[in-house]
């Protein structure tokens, strides 16, 4: 067994102000489970090929972690070992990728160890990458998928924005009929695959590795698995970075009405690019006009959707990515163009896929964890009332489609549970956020930032994308600030408001 530095035990468990509780009383020890680890296939039946190279293993783990000598499912983990020299290796490092729960995590390592994430080669090589898919996604078990028609019935979905009381209703009744349905299929399973499940899963995972201390990486709801993690066992923690962060305190409703303005901003950020970009894409030299345009190619569908498949709500998802990665626009920007200039709907069908396994499982599993994590109205009343106002407010380009994704909770068959109370001293977190982003908007970051006062924040000035560090759209500046931060520890020297700032990269260049 390895071991680090621990913080000690009455510093670890001393937590900030009022935004932590103690410690839950520890639920009875499983014996440390052992993991058998073997080459991964080539091809594997959920991300295909991005095993390859990777050791892939299973950890049994208790359904219920307050019996944890009863019923046991299997994680399913993959790792990517340490190159460098023993006496230059740093530990396990946990990845977790979010993009709200329900996603899987396996492939993750490879992009660590090799160097394409954006770390140096040479930091990559002291530690092993664990890869994993969260319990109920992926491989791991349960396989947490529902009525498969509520995410695509193989048609054109009905519009997401209700004309009417009786197409409210419609979508109304589809939601309960898809929470429903997932209570006939997993029973009481439900009642134990919330966030803090998982986060003691995390700590199963590390002792079956024989290590003191973990370091962790999240992005998006990952920050908050993690953040959860380091409350709930803050001396476990060697190092984390949380990158583009979830709110952690308001509960997840509150939360969902927030991005309904969030996104809206990133829309009109996103508009504003093509208004300023019209002598390649005609599609108006202001905003307004260009989200005019916008909605003129929605209402095109709502009258005959592109071979019966892609109607309003598909649109939306088509264009939802535009508000998380500038990456996409130009070549989504081409396929708006020519569908409402030129009724051409070869980048729209390009752009569009019929939802598979790994969508269903992301929508069940969503579900399982939000609706249990913190409590939702169960008065439909209330949901008309606040996505009513929001969408009135002008806030129109995702409102809806956030009522409806989040809806299920509103039927929800297992009980919501009582969210951890995130927050711990002398913790030792690095927290990365882009100035504008949408979904996990900045204001979660600084809240993360006070919850954890050993903590620092790197905030990304201008940056819109999700995943600021270490991903395909990441930052250089940023980047380096991370690569120090997980060589050696070092992190930016504390500071008022944000400890350190990169700026962000300028917006794509337009292209025909």
């Amino acid at each position: 067994m390895r071991k680090f530095l621990a913080i000690t035990a009455a510093a670890a468990t001393a937590l900030a102000g009022t935004v932590a509780a103690a410690p839950a009383k520890a639920a009875p020890e499983r014996p440390a489970s052992t993991i058998s680890w073997s080459p991964c296939p080539d091809d594997d039946p959920v991300v295909g090929g991005l095993l390859k190279g990777l050791e892939c293993g299973t950890l049994a783990v208790p359904l219920d972690h307050t019996k944890p000598r009863g019923r046991t499912i299997d994680l399913a983990l993959t790792r990517a070992r340490h190159t460098a020299p023993e006496d230059r290796y740093q530990g396990i490092a946990l990845l977790n990728r979010g993009q709200w729960p329900g996603q899987f995590g396996r492939d993750l390592p490879t992009r660590f160890a090799k160097g394409t994430s954006g770390l140096s080669p040479a930091v990559g090589a002291t530690y092993d990458w664990i890869g994993f898919d969260p319990r109920g996604t992926g491989a791991s078990e349960p396989q947490i998928t529902c009525a498969p028609d509520y995410v695509w019935p193989g048609r054109a979905r009905a519009d997401l924005v209700p004309q009417s009381a009786a197409e409210e209703q419609a979508w109304r009744t589809r939601a309960r009929d898809f929470a429903e349905s997932c209570g006939r299929t997993h029973g009481d399973t439900l009642n134990f695959l919330s966030t803090k499940d998982t986060a003691r899963d995390l700590d199963l995972i590390r002792k079956a590795l024989g290590e003191e201390q973990l370091t962790y990486f999240g992005w998006d709801y990952g920050t908050y698995l993690g953040s959860v993690y380091a409350s709930m066992h803050p001396h476990r923690v060697r190092r984390m970075v949380l990158d583009t962060v979830m709110l952690p305190g308001k509960g997840w409703y509150k939360n969902v009405l927030a991005q309904n303005a969030t996104f809206e901003k990133s829309a009109q950020n996103y508009f504003s690019w093509i208004a300023r970009n019209d002598a390649t894409y005609h599609l108006g030299t202001t905003r307004a006009a260009v989200e005019a345009k916008y909605y003129e190619g929605m209402a095109k569908l709502r009258a005959a959707p592109v071979e019966g498949k892609i109607g309003p709500a598909e649109y939306t998802e088509v264009f939802l990515i535009d508000l998380y990665r500038r990456s996409a626009w130009t070549g989504h920007t081409k396929a708006l163009a020519d569908w409402v200039l030129r009724d051409d709907a070869t980048g729209l069908k390009a752009a569009f896929n019929e939802p598979g396994y790994p969508t269903q499982n992301k929508q069940a599993m969503y579900s399982a964890v939000q609706c249990t994590d913190s409590p939702w109205p169960l008065d439909w009343r209330r949901w008309h009332r606040d996505f009513t106002r929001d969408h009135r407010a002008g806030n129109t380009f995702l409102t809806w489609y956030n009522a409806w994704y989040n809806a299920p909770c509103a039927f929800w068959p297992a009980p919501a549970g009582t969210p951890q109370k995130v927050g711990a001293k002398d913790v030792n977190v690095l927290v990365v956020q882009g100035e504008h982003v949408a979904g996990s908007p900045l204001a979660g970051a600084r809240d993360m930032h006070r919850r954890f006062p050993d903590s620092r924040l790197l905030v990304e000035q201008g940056g819109y994308e999700h995943e600021t560090s270490l991903s395909r759209n990441a930052n250089a500046c940023v980047n380096t600030v991370v690569d120090a931060y997980l060589k050696d520890g070092s992190r930016p020297a504390a500071a008022r408001g944000a400890d350190a700032t990169c700026q962000a990269p300028a917006p794509p260049q337009p292209a025909p």
